[in-house]
């Protein structure tokens, strides 16, 4: 239809053109010829009518909750909810769930005034600020229940002044004019997924969606015009005729003046992208390309003259070597290929502030319309992983710089611990001052413990004169916030102990009560660990018990923080805060609490299985359409980098990235990172290089991913076309007519191989499991993770300020449904784990899961933010080193021997993106290669042979060929990575060192468990501490033992004993061989060079270095080269080195 509007000029005559408007918003102009066939060939004036968002033509909007919907989510978010597996779903209503007493209206156990009806114990309903709400003016204070009983019952009559209710309406909230007017009513009888539907269907058909807050109601309910008229100064009528200026008026392409453009008032700002790709420097990326094809030459006449002039006095030697080269050449090409194409990108945060949270035509009161984020944050072991560690992850995202209201976080505990829990909720205690710190001097990080621990100036850059008192409280707070947290285990069991004994007293009692004088046995009671509140806690027990262990307990759910209000909440004057916080918004995100059950004789999966049971609880609770998941240890460096990943996920293209992966960045290693923990070559390289293909691999954290993504649904338009192998001899298939006929909502949700595959979604509750109000989830999420239809290029997306609108309230059912599906008995039969949410079925879940994504067509984006984005923690420990590279390098050989291997990859996954994950596969296999190739110099320097014949210039200068160009391409990497030589250097000395000892117990380990079925797990035997507690860096000199080491010993024994009898050998030889060693003595450094830092990590810091190491490789060692010596002694003597005899 086409739209009208009209503009007078300056000389009052009215000039216009006929405009239509797009689904995109964007107004086309329309020609007279295109619009005869309604309006006929009289002569008429064109003119635009731009409809303005007045009460008559805006769709209606969700009211404010009533009291009672306020009663429950109270109830709610004060309740601890448990269930499970033929279990009862229940609620336990927790008077607290600390020691501490809490303050925030949104915390769990806030405490509320009691009702003052005699015989009632019900609790007076609270706004948002926590402070009670009274209906009659005596400020008599009562329940929801004896306020609907005085009301219907007792004539409105106020039970404390005996005077009647003014306002006896329950169905709306009391809302101060200054605030603001009231919305308009809606589909209020809805429930919660009908009104989601609802939503999306409207907005799918281009209707605009607007929380327009200037309506309000008259006394008698009906919309009182005038009032909106002068609240929001505009003007009423179904159009405003807007005429265009003068000389505008007839034909489209008229010269003069905008005739045929669009009226002034209706153009918007010129659109701009939200990120934008920075090409690499010519001058460092095509040397580097060319250089790469310069060393695949190189290599490949190398191989061939290797091959062709074998040495005949060792072809043994000749052969191993050989075989070992081509398949480091085989190597190198599949790690070198994916590199040719990085590329650097940067975002706009301003662009992204003014599209999503600027007052607009479509979005007038300028509430965020950015989509909601999931973070997941993942524990298992509070011994392991400490709870003041997660906390502070917990406060660096409750801080986050991101809409309060469209921002939750949800904690896995998989062991079920209380001590975690009660961390948890003293976070979210502590946060009730650090969060408006932070937010009110825009501190960074916001991380506590790291913030207090910057070495840099703290009052730098703070222009507010009350920073320092507010900075000097915090930290005095903080640190209570510590000791708290620290004293939690004992508090825990010195509660438990109490409660135990109070009960074995009172079971005594009964005994002798029912007993009388017969002899008592001893009384058994289970020693239960107890909650602050005097209950059973239903988790893990510190004496396990059926039912309470690490394995056996139910589901838990706890709502620590309610969702927030969904307008500013700004702190006053009378508020119990150390700080002042007038002008400070004091909202809280969404925190929950999940540990879902677990029962003996169900595989739960480890790390994935926590995070599909947190996708799917999110999912019912708050369903953001994306998911951001750190680790316990890994926290919010830059408060930003949401915004950052979203400017991606928004800007156009954006729907059909399926994850954008942040680098991780680590503190706490050494300065000289000895065992390259922070593996900058990988992060800075490899994923940059990747970025330039299809997309980097998942590493595990700091990554925000497409919900639909992780639901196992193909991307968008994917249908439409997809190149395969013989793409370029065939045109592009054509779109099925099932695909163009199917219903908008529904065809970006495809799901299958095929064109002709309808998305059936009675197929929905095999593939998701038997939860409705998680199915009918997955289209909204959907819907509410397109980028904005606001320019003709971007396709499949949504209407500006369509998510402008409150989120709806928790109720009891959502949470007991939340309960039903973290369930051990949920995923079977369904795809969870096989296409569904993170993979099952490997240690490297994380590298299988975008693997999966990757192959239906998704693609992936790195995101390096200025500024650091996360950062965590790295093992600086040698051992600790060695089984995180074998716990990889074994996720790795289970992709190879599994159908996750890229060699059976769908055609949707790119040549170079395919040859990346086909090297994560195949590179722990290399490890085979090098520890012969290692022992090669010695058994060279052994023998008194080399690899070739004679040292001949041809040899020579292959090799100084191939290694200059291996280092020009480590100084161009270098150029465009940004990373530095020493820590590239780093990177190839603990490529040797893994090679070497962890990579080929990670192909053993493979092989056993694929050919016989036999699992082996490579443990700690012992340790040794360090003395020095006040050294940050103590645990690099720990000595921890373990069989990986005896591998990288050997080799650098044997070949410091091959380098002694080499020169002994070639000194008292009648003729010596001076080549030969040379050779020999040169490929024994190589080696040794890159094993330096493991040698230095095995003297420790006084060299306290475990005896059994030196015996067991000196044994080895010494074996090896006198069995070599004495079967093959050199030509012509039965003595080592001729006339040279050992003493």
């Amino acid at each position: 239809m086409a739209a009208r509007s009209s503009q007078l000029g300056k000389n009052g005559a009215p000039m216009v053109t006929f405009a239509r408007r797009t689904s995109s918003g964007r107004y086309v102009n329309l020609s007279r010829e295109s619009l005869d066939s309604e309006i006929g060939s009289g002569e008429f004036a064109n003119y635009t009518v731009h409809i303005p968002p007045t009460p008559d033509n805006q769709p209606m909007e969700p009211m404010d909750a009533s009291i009672s919907q306020r009663v429950e989510e109270q109830y709610v978010s004060s309740s601890m909810f448990t269930g499970g597996y033929n279990s009862v779903t229940r609620a336990h209503l927790m008077d607290k769930v600390i020691e501490s007493e809490t303050s925030h209206p949104q915390m769990a156990g806030a405490k509320g005034s009691s009702c003052a009806v005699p015989g009632c114990d019900g609790k007076v309903m609270r706004d948002e600020r926590g402070e009670d709400i009274l209906p009659c003016e005596c400020d008599f204070k009562i329940c929801r229940d004896c306020y609907i009983d005085a009301v219907k019952t007792g004539e409105g009559i106020c039970p404390g002044c005996k005077e009647p209710y003014k306002n006896t309406d329950l169905a709306e909230t009391t809302v101060d004019s200054a605030r603001g007017p009231l919305p308009l009513p809606s589909n209020f009888g809805m429930s919660k997924m009908e009104r989601r539907l609802s939503l999306m269907r409207s907005a799918n058909r281009s209707v605009l969606i607007k929380s327009h807050s200037g309506l309000m109601r008259s006394q008698t309910g009906d919309f009182d015009h005038n009032r909106w008229l002068f609240e929001t100064k505009g003007t009423y009528g179904y159009g405003n005729a807007i005429w265009p200026k003068e000389g505008g008026f007839g034909n489209d392409n008229s010269d003069n003046g905008g005739g045929g453009g669009e009226p002034a008032e209706l153009l918007s700002k010129p659109w701009r992208p939200l990120t934008r790709k920075l090409k690499i420097s010519a001058a460092v990326i095509s040397p580097y390309r060319l250089l790469i094809v310069v060393r695949m030459a190189v290599l490949a006449l190398f191989l061939q003259w290797r091959i062709s002039h074998p040495n005949e006095d060792a072809r043994w030697l000749w052969l191993m070597s050989v075989i070992c080269e081509i398949w480091f050449a085989f190597s190198w090409l599949l790690d070198q290929l994916p590199k040719l194409c990085p590329v650097n990108r940067a975002t706009d945060l301003n662009v992204l502030k003014e599209k999503f949270e600027t007052p607009n035509q479509d979005n007038p009161t300028g509430k965020s319309d950015l989509p909601g984020v999931d973070m997941f944050v993942s524990t298992a072991d509070p011994e392991k992983e400490p709870p003041l560690v997660t906390a502070n992850t917990i406060l660096s995202i409750l801080a986050a710089d991101y809409p309060v209201e469209k921002l939750a976080c949800y904690v896995s505990d998989d062991g079920g611990a209380l001590l975690t829990f009660e961390a948890m909720a003293e976070a979210a205690s502590f946060a009730n001052i650090w969060v408006p710190f932070c937010r009110k001097h825009s501190i960074e990080p916001r991380n506590p413990e790291s913030y207090f621990s910057l070495k840099k100036d703290p009052y730098k850059n703070k222009v507010r004169h009350d920073f320092v008192k507010d900075r000097r409280r915090v930290k005095r707070e903080y640190d209570e916030f510590k000791v708290r947290i620290n004293g939690l285990p004992d508090s825990i069991r010195r509660r438990s102990d109490a409660y135990n004994a109070r009960e074995e007293i009172k079971a005594m009692k009964l005994q002798r009560e029912t007993a009388g004088d017969e002899l008592l046995e001893p009384v058994k009671v289970s020693k239960a660990t107890w909650m602050a509140d005097g209950t059973h806690w239903p988790g893990t027990w510190m004496v396990s018990a059926p039912e309470h262990s690490k394995g056996d307990h139910a589901g838990i759910i706890q709502v620590m923080l309610k969702p927030p209000s969904d307008e500013p909440l700004h702190g006053t004057a009378g508020d119990n805060s150390p700080i002042e916080l007038e002008e400070v918004d004091i909202r809280l995100p969404l925190l929950v609490y999940v540990s879902r059950e677990k029962r003996p004789g169900y595989d739960h999966n480890k790390k994935a299985g926590a995070m599909n049971a947190l996708v799917r609880a999110s999912a019912i609770m708050s369903n953001g359409p994306f998911i951001l998941n750190l680790d316990c240890d890994h926290y919010i460096y830059n408060s930003e980098a949401i915004r950052e990943g979203m400017c991606f996920m928004m800007d156009r293209g954006g729907d059909r990235l399926c994850y954008v992966q942040f680098p991780q960045r680590f503190e706490g290693i050494d300065p000289s990172d000895r065992y390259a923990n922070r593996n900058t070559v990988f992060f800075d390289v490899n994923m940059r290089a990747l970025d330039g293909v299809q997309g980097p691999v998942y590493v595990g954290t700091g990554c925000l991913f497409r919900r639909t993504a992780l639901y196992g649904f193909d991307p968008p338009r994917s249908k439409e076309y997809h190149p395969g192998c013989c793409s370029c001899c065939f045109g592009r298939r054509k779109k099925s007519a099932s695909v163009a006929s199917a219903p908008e909502e529904n065809r970006a949700l495809r799901m299958g191989d095929f064109d002709d595959e309808e998305m059936n979604l009675a197929l929905f509750p095999k593939r998701f499991g038997n939860s409705s109000f998680l199915i009918d989830s997955i289209p909204v999420a959907e819907f509410q993770g397109r980028p904005l239809a606001d320019h003709p290029a971007v396709k499949n997306g949504r209407p500006p300020g369509a998510l402008t609108i409150p989120r709806e309230l928790l109720d009891a059912s959502t949470v007991a449904e939340a309960i039903s599906v973290i369930s051990c008995w949920y995923e079977d039969k369904t795809e969870w784990g096989n296409r569904v949410g993170w993979i099952y079925g490997s240690v490297t879940e994380d590298v299988v899961t975008g693997y999966r994504m990757h192959n239906r067509g998704w693609k992936s984006v790195y995101c390096v933010t200025k500024r650091d984005a996360f950062r965590g923690t790295a093992p600086i420990n040698m051992t600790d080193r060695l089984h995180q590279v074998l716990r990889w390098a074994t996720g790795s050989v289970e992709i190879f021997f599994s159908r996750n291997n890229a060699l059976l990859a769908s055609p949707k996954l790119k040549f170079l993106q395919r040859i990346a994950y086909l090297n994560v596969g195949i590179y722990p296999f290399t490890s085979v290669f090098l520890i012969v190739y290692c022992f090669l110099p010695a058994l060279s320097l052994f023998s008194g042979q080399f690899i070739v014949r004679t040292l001949n210039v041809t040899f020579l200068t292959y090799l100084l060929v191939i290694t200059l160009t291996l280092c020009m391409l480590a100084v161009l990497e270098i150029k465009w990575a940004g990373i530095s030589l020493e820590e590239w250097w780093r990177n190839e000395q603990f490529w040797l060192i893994g090679g070497t000892s962890a990579h080929i117990a990670a192909v053993l380990q493979g092989l056993l468990k694929v050919v016989a079925g036999i699992e082996i797990s490579f443990t700690l035997t012992s340790k040794s501490a360090g003395d020095d507690n006040d050294d940050d860096y103590a645990d690099l000199y720990i000595i921890k033992w373990s069989s990986l080491m005896i591998p990288p010993i050997t080799i650098m024994m044997t070949n410091l004993i091959a380098i002694a009898v080499g020169f002994s050998r070639t000194i008292y030889s009648t003729i010596p061989q001076w080549s030969r060693l040379l050779g020999g003595v040169f490929f024994s450094f190589w080696v040794l060079a890159h094993l330096y830092p493991f040698a230095k990590g095995l003297m420790g810091r006084r060299g306290r270095t475990p005896t059994i190491v030196f015996v067991w490789s000196g044994l080895i060692a010494i074996t090896i080269s006198l069995l070599w010596v004495a079967i093959n002694p050199p030509e012509g003597s039965t003595e080592i080195g001729g006339s040279f005899q050992f003493p």
